[in-house]
């Protein structure tokens, strides 16, 4: 037998952009992960009809969109930029304003991540929004999966190795298919501590407290529900599109 065939599939969990570099593999899809709120509000834009969207790094090139007469949503530090149609609140996204457009969306650390992973083999969106969509799709593409957090500022954060642990769990319950990495092991025994009440496990968190002085609780809550979309948002081009 060859001895590729013998090879598993190998699910990871990289804890930062910053360190991309590190698990790059031509062959391996990457999920991008900014559970508060980028990537939840991403999901919410594409359930709520919006046709394509463009990640974008940089306030600059937002507003280059903007100046095209693009809707554009843009984030820093948790706060909308002033002169943006939209911030990073899923709630902003749940409009008939969206619905057929190509909008722009440029955020702290999600927006971030996916621009260090846009050459991977596949990139696509991942959230407690969409997790049993994802994972559905993950399990029958025979490919590795490395679960990129965005963490904040390229640190470590709680809520996207959370999500990241989820997807591990449920994937590697395919014992004979996929093989983990440590930083996948450590999510998941995370996400089992965590599983019963995420919210709760999460109260102290950095990102928790700051969206929570904020009063963004709401948000807070709705990003950490399950399944209210069963759209995966994958990369093409300069592109995310409803898959």
């Amino acid at each position: 037998m060859d001895v590729k065939s013998k090879k598993k599939l190998v699910i990871d969990v990289c804890l930062s952009p910053a360190l991309y570099p590190v698990y790059h593999r031509d062959d391996t899809i990457v999920v991008v992960i900014d559970i508060l709120r980028a990537t939840s509000a991403m999901c919410t834009a594409f359930h709520h009809g919006v046709e394509k969207i463009i990640p974008v790094a940089s306030v600059d090139e937002a507003t280059e969109y903007k100046k095209q007469g693009f809707i554009v949503g843009a984030e820093r530090n948790g706060i909308a930029l002033e002169g943006f149609d939209f911030g990073n609140s899923p709630a902003s996204y749940m409009t008939e304003k969206i619905k057929g457009q190509t909008i722009v969306i440029s955020t702290t650390n999600g927006t971030q991540a996916i621009d260090v992973s846009r050459n991977a083999y596949k990139v696509v969106i991942g959230a407690f929004t969409n997790i049993t969509a994802l994972c559905d799709w993950l399990k029958v593409q025979n490919r590795s999966v490395l679960l990129l957090c965005s963490g904040w500022k390229n640190r470590f954060n709680l809520e996207d190795t959370l999500f990241a642990g989820a997807v591990a769990e449920i994937l590697l319950k395919e014992k004979d298919a996929f093989h983990y990495g440590d930083g996948a092991l450590a999510a998941k025994f995370m996400y089992q501590a965590a599983q019963n009440n995420p919210y709760k496990y999460l109260r102290n968190s950095s990102h928790t407290e700051r969206l929570s002085a904020m009063g963004l609780k709401g948000d807070i809550k709705y990003c950490l529900s399950l399944d209210k979309t069963t759209i995966i948002p994958i990369l093409e081009g300069k592109y995310l599109v409803k898959m």
